[in-house]
């Protein structure tokens, strides 16, 4: 990935500012209507300098990735033009403004589970729950989040990723039910994350993957669109329990920015709830240790 550090022009933020401004219709920053002659999709490069309050020459050479040194006030006046949101706004900055060490591929260190938080899960039989790290790999899952989504524990080690299971798992679009909009906002995620570690070298390798497998995430990653996950409620087409309707809740580790615990809760009472409890008195231990006959059954019919 080119930074604008050096001679090359920054191709991140081109293509980033050039998905931005086609996503802009000119009716939602009071330019009027599009017009049947009009032959640009989305905003034209004079009308965000417009906007913006800057110069044609100044903003083009901005999204052409060769303006270097661009000001705090000019890419918040692009913001403002464009209408980014909050994570679309910190994107710029990181894109336009790299700090020290930007383009520099390294290999951060691997990511560990406190003892404490694993005790955590453990001490939340009837909640599935489970934490994501860098590139939304699984740090760690409970026994009934392994049971909603599937044992990352047995699987390769860099094939533990909530990205990989639902764009290549053989059980993800069946189990998930709007599986587009779990996929897309996942793709989005991912991007927020490419934001704030664009040189990591195994993302880069997990985005080639997934591009070469997968055509959807090929066309997503290219839209450059983003999401935090913070929450909302996901439905789920379970093959043990049927249909549940999860609220879902990312608290991201103080300690650890890049370490979040995801937590699954169905409203009281409700069918999903009930869903959920018997999914759980299929995947929880014998406490006797004679659990493999039960586990067994529902590892068959997971697989199947």
């Amino acid at each position: 990935m080119s930074t604008s550090a050096g001679r090359e022009p920054n191709l991140e933020l081109r293509d980033f500012l050039r998905s931005r401004r086609a996503r802009t219709s000119p009716s939602t920053v009071g330019l009027g209507p599009e017009t049947p002659r009009r032959h640009v999709r989305g905003l034209r490069r004079e009308e965000v300098a417009r906007l913006a309050g800057i110069s044609p020459d100044h903003y083009v050479r901005l999204e052409r990735g060769r303006h270097p040194n661009a000001s705090a006030s000019v890419l918040e006046a692009v913001a403002r033009a464009l209408r980014l949101d909050t994570a679309e706004r910190a994107r710029l900055f990181d894109l336009a403004r790299p700090g020290p060490g930007a383009g520099r591929r390294r290999t951060a260190a691997p990511q560990r589970v406190r003892p404490g938080l694993l005790r955590l899960l453990g001490s939340l039989p009837d909640t599935p729950a489970m934490i994501l790290g860098r590139r939304l790999d699984v740090l760690a899952a409970n026994t009934l989040a392994k049971a909603l989504y599937t044992d990352f524990d047995a699987l390769p080690y860099r094939e533990r990723n909530l990205a990989r299971f639902i764009f290549l798992g053989p059980t993800a679009r069946d189990l998930l039910t709007d599986w587009e909009t779990a996929a897309r906002g996942t793709v989005a995620a991912l991007r927020l994350y490419a934001g704030r570690h664009a040189h990591d070298p195994r993302l880069a390798e997990l985005v080639g993957e997934l591009s070469v497998r997968d055509e959807d995430f090929r066309r997503w990653w290219a839209d450059h669109d983003l999401l935090e996950y913070t929450h909302g409620t996901r439905h789920y087409r379970h093959p043990l329990v049927g249909e549940l309707a999860l609220d879902h809740e990312s608290l991201t580790l103080p300690d650890d920015p890049d370490q979040a615990l995801h937590l699954y809760t169905a409203e009281p009472d409700s069918p999903s709830a009930h869903a959920l409890r018997l999914l759980g008195s299929w995947s929880a231990p014998d406490p006797a240790g004679r659990d493999g006959g039960r586990q067994g059954r529902a590892g068959r019919r997971w697989a199947g």
